[in-house]
C-alpha cells in the first residue's frame, strides 16, 4: 500500500490531504519509535507562515527529551528511507530534524548537528540545517503544533538582533556560498537566489522572518523598476520547481548577481546606522 492509497484527512494543517496523511504518519511513527523521548512534532517554514504551495517542500520539526538513541536513530532511518519510494507526491518533498528539547529551546544550542532528512533524499544526516535562528523565530511565532504542547513553549523567542545579526553575516558570501552546491545553469537555483536574497534582505531589516514570496512582494514595494523583471520572473516561474534541464536566460544570470551586489550593499550600509 502506498501513501496515495490511503484514505487522506478532511481536514489539517495543510491544505493538501496526502500532505496532512504524511504529517500524520510522521507524528504516529514518532510516537512509536521515541516513546517516553518524544514530546512533540511541528510544521515549521512557509507552510506555518501560511505560503506553502506545490513549490514548496514541507518543513516538520520533532522534539526530544533527551538524544535520539542508536536503536530509535534505525528505525527514524528505515520510516525515512521507505518514504521516498511510495507512489505520491508530497512524499518526495519532505524536510526536517529530530531536536533535543534542550538544544532547541534557546539559541545556546545553535551549532549542534540533529537528526536530519534532507528534501527529497532517503538517507538521513546528523546535520546543522535546522539547528538556526530563523527555525527558532518561525516556531515560536508560527509553529504549528501536531503534536504536543503549543511551539511557542518549547522553543524560545531569538533574542533581539540576532536574526539581523545573521544576515549580516550571510548575504555578502550568499551567491558564492550557494554556487557551491548548485548552478546557475539551472533556471531554479537562479531563481532561488533571488527569492531567498528578498527574505535575507527583509529579515535583515524586520529582524523578523517571511516567506519568499512574500519577501519578494515586500522588496518589489521598496526597490526601484529596474529590478521588477527579475523579482517578477522568480515570482511568475516558481510553480515550475526543479528541473535541472531548465536553463535560465544568460541575462537573468547576470541580473541575479547584480541583485546580490545590490542587496549587499542595501545591508551593509543600513547596518552602520543600526
Amino acid at each position: 500500500m502506498t501513501t496515495a492509497d490511503l484514505p487522506s484527512p478532511t481536514r489539517g494543517p495543510t491544505p493538501y490531504d496526502e500532505l496532512n496523511f504524511i504529517l500524520e504518519e510522521i507524528v504516529s511513527v514518532s510516537r512509536r519509535v521515541l516513546t517516553d523521548n518524544f514530546v512533540g512534532a511541528y510544521l515549521q517554514g512557509s507552510f506555518a507562515l501560511g505560503a506553502g504551495d506545490l513549490a514548496s517542500d514541507c518543513d516538520f520539526l520533532v522534539v526530544t527529551l533527551g538524544p535520539v538513541t542508536p536503536d530509535q536513530e534505525l528505525e527514524l532511518r528505515v520510516f525515512h528511507d521507505e518514504l521516498p519510494t511510495r507512489k505520491g507526491f508530497w512524499n518526495h518533498h519532505m524536510e526536517g530534524s529530530y531536536a533535543p528539547a534542550d538544544e532547541i529551546k534557546t539559541t545556546s544550542g545553535l551549532g549542534r548537528g540533529w537528526l536530519y532528512i534532507d528534501h527529497g533524499w532517503r538517507e538521513m544526516q546528523w546535520n546543522e540545517h535546522c539547528n538556526s535562528a530563523v527555525v527558532r523565530w518561525i516556531l515560536h511565532e508560527h509553529g504549528v503544533a501536531l503534536a504536543g504542547p503549543p511551539a511557542s513553549e518549547v522553543v524560545d523567542a531569538p533574542p533581539k538582533g540576532v536574526l539581523r545579526a545573521d544576515m549580516l553575516k550571510e548575504v555578502p558570501t550568499f551567491i558564492s556560498d550557494l554556487l557551491g552546491w548548485i548552478s546557475f545553469d539551472i533556471a531554479w537555483a537562479q531563481r532561488y537566489a533571488v527569492v531567498s536574497l528578498c527574505r535575507m534582505w527583509f529579515t535583515f531589516e524586520t529582524d523578523e522572518v517571511a516567506s519568499k514570496p512574500d519577501s519578494v512582494q515586500w522588496a518589489l514595494g521598496r526597490l526601484d523598476a529596474r529590478w521588477r523583471p527579475l523579482l517578477k520572473n522568480a515570482l511568475d516561474d516558481r510553480l515550475l520547481g526543479f528541473d535541472p534541464k531548465q536553463k535560465p536566460a544568460k541575462a537573468l544570470v547576470d541580473e541575479t548577481r547584480e541583485f546580490a551586489k545590490q542587496v549587499t550593499k542595501l545591508v551593509l550600509v543600513r547596518s552602520l546606522v543600526i
